[in-house]
């Protein structure tokens, strides 16, 4: 059983390092840190680092360390959360001894000398508190590895509104907010917008174009953000927003980014999504994915596709 495989690795190696994908959302902090404070707590005399740099607005969510280079030899690798090596944060990932992925993605890179991949589980946070129930007390539940876990589970099902959400998910954010932290404070945190997130929201509201399908589109200019005052990572507060539209059935973000291609941020009720992200650099999960669009031919490429999923879709 891979799990067993994995508690075994945790269990034989004094250095555990994991990593998660850059540009990280509470599942991917939730899950990192989860199964760290787990291992902390059941191991106290290992070293375990959560490796990846700037977590950009989640910074009240958890933080990183410094890790020296010198720390892989002979190390542990986890990567969770992350379904290709390019997106994983910290390219130093294949220097341990091990390496080990944790995910819920479709495994289109296969990497790693164990791969523990359910594309059934709502979130990779999910999956970790599976592994810690199933662990024998070889990991330990904590308040401070709940709290991690509970925002990734709330994270990635849009506070329990996604179709990913089962009872089995519903039944382990039960047993994780009986740990001492606040669930409350947790989600009027992840909930909170900035004044310039609430501006954005309303420019996307202004600009979204809408097809008879149900397909919504907007493009947000460089110049907007940055005349919001708004980080890359500020603006994905805003991706969830035309889907509050109830005509709205699938819709596209394109953020406009310095010298980069068009960040494509798509969503959908009901048609699957991931194999048009696929086409255009990117992949994810059937309803949630993102993508690359190289300019303004490739938007309206991506928007005429997109509108053909939502009308057969609608048949």
């Amino acid at each position: 059983m891979i799990q067993t495989k994995i508690l075994d690795a945790i269990q034989s190696y004094d250095t555990i390092i994991i990593h998660r994908h850059v540009k990280p959302d509470p599942d991917a902090l939730g899950s990192q840190g989860g199964l760290a404070e787990a291992i902390r707590a059941a191991y106290p005399s290992k070293t375990v680092y959560q490796v990846g740099g700037s977590v950009g607005d989640l910074a009240w969510l958890s933080t990183m360390q410094e890790v020296p280079d010198d720390a892989y030899a002979g190390a542990l690798v986890i990567v969770c959360d992350t379904a290709d090596r390019p997106r994983i944060a910290d390219d130093r990932f294949d220097r341990g001894a091990m390496l080990i992925k944790i995910d819920h993605h479709p495994n289109d890179d296969a990497f790693g000398d164990l791969q523990w991949v359910d594309e059934d589980a709502s979130s990779v946070s999910e999956m970790i508190y599976d592994l810690i129930q199933a662990s024998d007390r070889r990991l330990f539940l904590t308040a401070a590895s709940a709290r991690l876990l509970y925002a990734g589970l709330v994270g990635d099902t849009g506070r329990f509104r996604f179709n990913n959400t089962t009872p089995h998910t519903l039944a382990a954010a039960a047993r994780l907010v009986q740990e001492d932290f606040d669930p409350a404070g947790l989600n009027n945190q992840m909930n909170a917008l900035t004044f310039p997130q609430a501006k954005l929201q309303s420019y996307i509201f202004d600009h979204l174009t809408i097809s008879p399908a149900g397909a919504a589109t907007v493009t947000v200019p460089l110049v907007v953000t940055e005349d919001l005052g708004l980080a890359p990572d500020e603006v994905h507060a805003a991706v969830g927003t035309p889907g509050r539209l109830g005509e709205v059935i699938a819709w596209a973000l394109f953020v406009e980014q310095a010298g980069e291609p068009y960040r494509v941020n798509l969503r959908s009720k009901g048609p699957v999504i991931n194999g048009l992200a696929k086409a255009h650099r990117g992949g994810g999960h059937p309803l949630a994915s993102g993508a690359k669009a190289a300019d303004e031919t490739e938007i309206a490429q991506i928007t005429q596709e997109l509108d053909a999923l939502t009308a057969a879709f609608r048949k």
